[in-house]
Parts: structure tokens; C-alpha cells; sequence
């Protein structure tokens, strides 16, 4: 692919030729933009073991990586040195082998190139190489960014353009033998075409004509089919007028009238259900020669079944379905997904399609993850600097006007990072939401992740203050004045990222912002019933255990470097935390973030909100549920279970608290799908998440999973549990954080269709799911799971995913994944075969004419092939790979 600024040079030569304009700093920016041709190439992600200098550079763990940046200037020559180039790395960059320039690193990723002193130019065609290091490694294409822009004193800064693409791979290189892996004993397994063939090889197409994603509880097939080409016709009065009208949309999307002939009886009748399925959202389906019966516990129950009704429709052909019996129920009350629109902004058309989709496959919790460090995303009446500052994201360096750029948003507001739902925007969603039985949860995240808010209150501080209303300037102040705490972040942000627990004004703040939310709920007809804290990551990761002081006498060597004296605890020099710790309040700093969760509780309940939600380690220094003041406290879980999560889960729990599974290295939809470096996403817990080890997930009995997969290393683990289980799990929940997903494009194809099988997951427990006992221990060389019993359901799942679900995917306009086939050539015959049975396969003998593959006439080739799978209508189609 041609880059950007190849075919900019020759308009921009002619418009900068005039030397008495290589003065102006517009000029010298517009330049420098429109020629620099900017590629990464990864050079080492081994950097200890290669000779860098890690450890002394400061590296957490000692681990770094060195990359080669190339500047190539395509255009006229450039001698001022007076400017800047900003460009965004998630790897804490710690060092530039240069005299001509120097690297800074501003706030969070975003990072500044310039020149020094010595800087003598760039001449026309010169090309300048500059040796980076960086904490950690980079595995994948998408750690590295675009948006970098230039900027220089009195001029408009400017994108550049080479790197103003979501093809990243257009300049990024050197992702390949050992780079693909983290150290000497990184045994994930690449993907290829041939360890793809092999992973799918165990799967046979099967008929699946009865069978439906989520699975049943309970179905006994019929003999035969009814016949719906005349429509359904809805019989009893089970159905508001919204939810009605929800079903009749997923109806016309699937190609199926309700207002046809074939009777729908829908009754409910909870008083005819035994114990075991008396709860919310069970029913029996009874599909017959005569029609359609219905009978629900409920009104989740009975929009369910007609869900369950939705899944046997093929929509390559609706006209039928089979007949059978099902008698269901929900496995876990809480089945959700948590979406972070706050890192970068996804538009409520695509939070609207992605709630459709919940309901169809019978999840019924939607947790927005609504403000972070980069922005704020909810519209707050009283309090517009939240979204007239903290929604936007662009180059002020003052921060009085948008949140300085971060994760590849560029120097304008004209990006990704920028956006927020109005109140309007928000009351339809919640009423949306409710018409398919899905709760929303909001999330305001805090003490930490919350620099959005606070560079906010502070800009609506200076307004007041300047105002002369002092005390206005101060009532929703959000961070001690006095503070010189000196904090990073675990996204490299300061103090600023904190909301100061001790100060009046921060609980005032949260009283303000639950009140007007609740407000949306309750107009919405929808009530606020659990409020999420957030709570994560409320620490200085300089204090952590991957770095020593530097004066240490004894020093270990896979520790960084650092004077640790400089650090502070949060919130340790703050004045008011201070007083807070000595009038015993509090007994320590390192207790005031889950002091902050129990005051923010109060405010919660005296509301008369239900139930308190916060990620588990935002609540670890308190005693237990009973601390907090709401009827009920969740955590989610997001601890891996390799790192000792497989046992701790079940302690969360006998301390009272409702856990909601939500396991970094099994359900968050932000990890790529395989190990494979053009796939999208961060890879801290696991290297690879695919829509198999989703639907593998045994979320009940934690240590199972230790038989099933493998560590971030592709490594087995041994895990069992410790304690025995006192209280059931609440529910499952699949996350997608946001940071490398910049578009609502990017969003549906890290979302869809894994979470599919976090569908079938929280709603249905499998046979071959055993039960969690205390003590059992599970690894790869255990036998204790049945796996005849895993692939067997497994094989039914990927076979309605590629048969039925697929297509209604793409019917309803969700840009989703599909998967990438596998493939070998044996004896000259190329063998092909795929993840989701059903979806047509293709192969190239010369990369532009295409042939439908056919397994039963295997084709004789020669030389390269290229593979795709491709969608029902033929308009979808995965990445392109070849078979080496």
C-alpha cells in the first residue's frame, strides 16, 4: 500500500518551494507533516537479554525492548530545529540513541520528539535512523500507534500524514521470528495457516437444525418441522409495548412476519414451575404441528422464549422450524458485557446495535465503562466543563480547552477520543435497554482513572476562582492544591489522575453525579439500581515489586533500577489525607481507596440504590460486604487465574460479596483473537482469546480451566482451590477496553462473535463443567474434565455459529471477525477447513481470481495460495493469508 506521504510530496514541494517561507513555523510544520515518512521497526523485544541496558535504565521487571524509528524526508530540505514531534507508545520510552534529538514523555503515552542543539537539518531525501528503547516488548502491529502530529511556537500543529491510518502494519515492520515472542520461554504457538488447520481439525459439520445458541437446559426434538412462511401471530397480552416492539424488529430482521398465521401462545404462569426453574427469565417452549406454546416464569421468561424462537430461524430460510420441547433457565442472574467507551468514545448507534444482540442471546446487563484518564462520557447537567473539556481530546498544552492527546488521537478534536452521550443521548439508550431486558450499569471510575474529571473540575475552578466566586470555585474540586505526591499511574499518568478521597468537595462531587444520573434512570422508566465505583488500579506502580532502589546493596537482576525514595504512596503528601490518617480515620494511605468506595456506598444508598459494584481490588482493604452501605456489594473479578485468581476468586466470595466473573485471560474481548501480530489488542494476561477458549471457560469451578488452557507464555499452570465455596458466583461478565480501539468498526470486530460464547457461558452450565471442589487440582496433565463431552458441545456451538448466527450477524449490520481458515498442502492437494463449519471457504492461486473451496474435490496447486473465509452474502470476508 502506497503511504500517505508519498502522494503528498509533490503537492506539498510545489506549495513550499520558496525559501523566503522556510522561516515560517506554519510552513516548517506543514512540511514536516505532509513529507515525513515515518516506519517502526522492531529490532529486539529481548533487550536484557540482547545487552541493553534494562535494568539500568529503569525498566520494570529489567525487561525493554529497542525499536528503529526511520524519519525519511520526502520533500524540500528542513533547517529549523524549532519544533516538536508528539507521537503516542503505550512502552515507557527510556531511551533515544541520538545527540540530534531527545524524547520526553508528557503524560500517559503521549511522548515528544525533538531536536537538540546539534540537529543540522533534514535534507531533501534524507533519511534519519533513531535506535528507541522502551519498557517491556511489542508483539503486536496495534502497540504501535498513528496520530503523531507536528507542531512548532505560533503554528497550527498538523497530523502527520504517513501516520494517519488505521493500517498500521503500513509502518510497522520486524514482527517476526523471534520478536513474535516476549522471551526464551514463550512457547505460545504463532498462528498460521497450518496451526489453524490443525486446531480446527477436530471439528466435523453437523446438523443443527434444532439446536440453538445458548444451549437449553433441557430439548427433546419432535418429529419434523412447522411450516411459518404465513407468519407468527402473538396470542396472549405477556409483552409491554416496548418489549413488543423489540421482538417484532429481531422478527423483521430475521425475515419473520408477527402478524401472520401460526399461533404464538405466550402465557405466564410462575406458579407452574418446579423449584429448580423458578427464577427469573425461565419458560418452556413447546414448538408443535398446532403452533407455538409459551409458558414463563416471567416477563424475562417469556421475552427469552421468543428469543430461543429467533435461534432456530434460518434466515436463508425462514420459512419453518423444528419441532421440539425445551424447558430453560438462566445459569447466573448476572450476564453481561462491559463496554469502556471512555478510552476512546463508541457511538450510541453502535452501544444501541450491540444491546440488540445482548437480548438475542439472553444477556441482560450492559456495564458502561463511562469515564477513565482520557475522557469523560456523560453529559452531567451543572457541570459542563466534564464534557465541554473532558470529552475532547487535542493539543493544549494548558488543558483548559480538551485533555491533552492520548492512544492515537491526534492534535484536533476531529478523532475518536473525542465524544459524549447528552442526556438525551443516554435516556434512549436506557430505554432501549429495557425494551430488550437489558440493565444498564453505569461506571464512574475513582479515586484513580479519573483525570478526565479532574483536569475538568480544575478548569471549572480557575473559571469560578477567576470569577471571584471562591467558594462555587471550590464545591465539586476534585484534587488537594497542596498535594505533591509524586505518582505514575499504571497508563503513566500523575497525581492528577486521582480524586482526592479526604476532601468534602470529592464527596460532594459524587453525590451531584449519582443524583443526575439516577434523574436519567428515573426518566427513562428505567431505575438506577447499581452504581459502579470502579475502584481498579489506585497505586503508584513505581512502588511495585518490579523495581529496586537503586542504592539497594544486595540488587536482584530482573528488577529495575530507581530511587525509590522519590515515590510517594497516592495521595501521601496531600495535607487533608494527611490529618484523615493521623485522626485514625483511616489507618493508612494504603487503605484510602477502599475507605473512599465505602463513603461513595453511603452516598449510593442514601439514594436508595440497591447495589454497589466495584473491580475486586478497589475493595481490598475492606473487611467485607457488611462495610458498605448498600444492600448488596459485586465485585467484578479480574484477576488471571495463572497468577493466583483460580483460588482467590472463592475467598471474594465467602467474604460476602455477589462476584461477577470477569477474568482477564478467558473473557476480556480487548486481547487478540490469536497469536498472530496483525491481530488488534493488548496481551498483559493472555497472548490470544478466540471464540473456543471463550466457550471453554468454566467460570464456576476457576481451577478446571488449568486443564483446558494455558498461560500468557503458553504454558500450563497448576491451580486449585483453596477454601470451600460459601456462596454461588453472581454472574459473568466479558469486558472490551478500548485502548486500541479507536472505531465503532474496530469495536464490532473485537466484540463480535466471541461474545457469543460469553453468551452461552453465563446462561447455560455444561455437562462437562465439573463441580468446584476445595482442593482438587487440574493441569494439562490431569484428566478429570470430560473432554469427548467439551468437544462434542463444542462442535454443536461452531457449527450453529457457522450455519445460522453468522449471517444474522452480518443481517443486522455488526462488523464482526470471521475467522481466518486453516489450511495445508499435502501431496500437491490443498486442504482447507475452518473454525465455524458452514462458512464458504476460498483460495487463490495468484491473489486476485478466487474459487470456492470444496473439501470433497480438493484442488491440485503449486506455488503460493492465499485463503479467506467469506460471508454468507459473499460482502464479508476474514483477512487474507497464505499457506507457506
Amino acid at each position: 500500500m502506497l503511504k500517505k506521504s508519498l502522494i503528498a510530496t509533490s503537492v506539498i514541494t510545489v506549495l513550499a518551494g520558496c525559501s523566503s517561507m522556510q522561516s515560517s513555523p506554519q510552513t516548517t510544520v506543514d512540511q514536516l507533516a505532509n513529507n515525513l515518512d515515518i516506519d517502526y521497526q522492531v529490532l529486539t523485544n529481548h533487550g536484557a537479554e540482547d545487552g541493553l541496558k534494562c535494568q539500568d535504565l529503569g525498566a520494570e521487571w529489567a525487561s525493554c525492548n529497542q525499536v528503529k524509528m526511520t524519519l525519511a524526508n520526502e520533500g524540500e530540505a528542513i533547517d529549523s530545529n524549532d519544533w516538536a514531534i508528539y507521537f503516542h507508545s503505550i512502552r515507557l520510552v527510556l531511551e533515544i540513541d541520538s545527540d540530534q534529538f531527545k524524547i520526553t514523555r508528557v503524560t500517559g503515552d503521549l511522548h515528544k520528539l525533538e531536536p537538540t542543539d546539534k540537529f543540522d537539518g533534514f535534507a531533501a531525501g534524507e533519511k534519519v535512523e533513531l535506535l528507541l528503547t522502551s519498557e517491556y516488548w511489542q508483539l503486536f502491529e496495534t502497540d504501535f500507534f498513528p496520530g503523531a502530529f507536528v507542531t512548532a511556537e505560533g503554528a497550527e500543529p498538523k497530523k502527520i500524514v504517513s501516520l494517519d491510518t488505521e493500517e498500521v502494519s503500513s509502518f510497522v515492520s520486524g514482527l517476526e521470528g523471534d520478536n513474535l515472542k516476549r522471551h526464551s520461554g514463550d512457547n505460545n504457538i504463532i498462528a498460521t495457516a497450518a496451526s489453524r488447520f490443525e486446531k480446527n481439525s477436530d471439528i466435523v459439520r453437523e446438523d443443527v437444525t434444532a439446536a440453538i445458541i445458548p444451549a437449553p437446559a433441557f430439548t427433546k426434538i419432535g418429529q419434523g418441522s412447522i411450516d411459518i412462511s404465513k407468519g407468527l401471530k402473538l396470542e396472549g397480552t405477556a409483552f409491554e409495548a416496548d418489549q413488543l416492539s423489540a421482538l417484532q424488529n429481531r422478527a423483521e430482521l430475521l425475515g419473520v412476519s408477527l402478524e401472520g398465521s401460526t399461533p404464538v401462545n405466550v402465557m405466564i404462569t410462575p406458579k407452574e414451575f418446579d423449584k429448580e426453574y423458578a427464577i427469573s427469565g425461565a419458560y418452556t417452549l413447546d414448538i408443535n404441528a398446532k403452533g407455538i406454546e409459551i409458558n414463563a416464569f416471567d416477563q424475562a421468561g417469556a421475552f427469552y422464549a421468543m428469543q430461543s424462537v429467533y435461534a432456530l430461524v434460518d434466515i436463508q430460510n425462514p420459512a419453518e422450524l423444528p419441532q421440539l420441547m425445551i424447558k430453560d433457565a438462566p445459569r447466573f442472574d448476572y450476564r453481561g458485557v462491559m463496554v469502556d467507551v471512555a478510552r476512546n468514545f463508541h457511538s450510541k448507534e453502535a452501544i444501541l446495535a450491540t444491546i440488540e444482540q445482548l437480548a438475542a442471546y439472553k444477556m441482560n446487563k450492559l456495564h458502561l465503562h463511562l469515564t477513565d484518564d482520557e475522557g469523560w462520557r456523560l453529559e452531567i447537567p451543572g457541570l459542563p466543563e466534564l464534557t465541554d473539556i473532558g470529552s475532547k481530546r487535542c493539543f493544549d498544552v494548558d488543558e483548559e480547552t480538551c485533555l491533552m492527546p492520548q492512544l492515537g488521537s491526534g492534535p484536533a478534536t476531529d478523532n475518536n477520543g473525542t465524544g459524549f452521550f447528552s442526556r438525551e443521548d443516554y435516556v434512549e439508550i436506557l430505554r432501549f435497554a429495557k425494551a430488550n431486558n437489558v440493565e444498564v450499569i453505569p461506571e464512574i471510575d475513582m479515586p484513580a482513572h479519573a483525570r478526565a474529571a479532574v483536569i475538568s473540575m480544575e478548569a471549572r475552578y480557575n473559571r469560578l476562582s477567576e470569577a471571584g466566586d471562591e467558594q462555587a470555585a471550590n464545591e465539586y474540586r476534585l484534587t488537594d492544591p497542596e498535594d505533591t505526591s509524586n505518582v505514575t499511574t499504571i497508563q503513566f499518568y500523575d497525581k492528577h489522575s486521582f480524586i482526592n478521597p479526604c476532601m468534602d468537595s470529592s464527596a460532594r462531587f459524587v453525590d451531584k453525579v449519582v443524583s443526575e444520573v439516577a434523574a436519567m434512570h428515573a426518566e427513562a422508566g428505567a431505575p438506577l439500581t447499581t452504581w459502579h465505583f470502579g475502584g481498579d488500579e489506585a497505586k503508584n506502580i513505581k512502588l511495585g515489586a518490579g523495581f529496586q532502589d537503586v542504592t539497594a546493596e544486595e540488587k536482584a537482576g530482573w528488577k529495575g533500577n530507581i530511587d525509590l525514595t522519590e515515590q510517594d504512596m497516592p495521595f501521601e503528601q496531600s495535607p487533608q489525607c494527611q490529618a484523615l490518617v493521623e485522626k485514625g480515620d483511616v489507618s493508612d494511605f494504603s487503605h484510602l481507596p477502599s475507605y473512599f468506595a465505602e463513603e461513595v456506598s453511603k452516598i449510593v444508598a442514601d439514594k436508595g440504590i440497591a447495589n454497589f459494584q466495584a473491580w475486586e481490588d478497589g475493595l481490598k482493604s475492606a473487611e467485607g460486604a457488611q462495610s458498605f452501605a448498600t444492600d448488596t456489594t459485586r465485585v467484578n473479578f479480574w484477576e488471571t487465574l495463572y497468577w493466583g485468581g483460580a483460588a482467590s476468586i472463592y475467598e471474594w466470595a465467602n467474604k460476602g460479596y455477589d462476584v461477577i466473573a470477569s477474568n482477564p485471560d478467558y473473557v476480556y474481548m480487548d486481547f487478540p483473537y490469536e497469536v498472530d501480530a496483525k491481530e488488534r489488542g493488548y496481551y498483559w494476561a493472555t497472548r490470544a482469546t478466540d471464540t473456543r477458549k471463550m466457550f471453554t471457560f468454566a467460570p464456576e469451578n476457576m481451577p478446571q480451566n488449568a486443564e483446558t488452557s494455558v498461560d500468557r507464555d503458553g504454558n500450563g499452570f497448576t491451580a486449585k482451590g483453596e477454601v470451600e465455596a460459601k456462596k454461588p458466583f453472581l454472574g459473568l461478565s466479558a469486558q472490551l477496553w478500548s485502548e486500541t480501539v479507536r472505531t465503532d468498526e474496530q469495536y464490532e470486530y473485537m466484540v463480535f462473535p466471541r461474545v457469543i460464547a460469553a453468551a452461552e457461558r453465563a446462561w447455560h452450565a455444561a455437562e462437562w463443567e465439573n463441580e468446584y471442589k476445595a482442593g482438587v487440582e487440574y493441569s494439562l496433565d490431569t484428566d478429570l474434565v470430560n473432554k469427548d463431552a467439551l468437544l462434542a458441545d463444542w462442535t454443536r456451538f461452531a457449527n450453529v455459529m457457522g450455519q445460522r448466527e453468522l449471517a444474522k450477524l452480518e443481517k443486522a449490520g455488526i462488523d464482526y471477525r470471521l475467522p481466518i481458515p486453516g489450511a495445508e498442502v499435502v501431496d500437491g492437494k490443498l486442504a482447507m477447513n475452518v473454525q465455524f463449519p458452514g462458512a464458504e471457504l476460498q483460495y487463490s492461486v495468484d491473489g486476485e481470481n478466487w474459487v470456492t473451496y470444496q473439501d470433497e474435490q480438493r484442488p491440485s496447486v503449486s506455488g503460493d495460495v492465499w485463503i479467506k473465509s467469506v460471508s454468507a452474502s459473499g460482502e464479508r470476508e476474514s483477512r487474507v493469508t497464505q499457506v507457506k
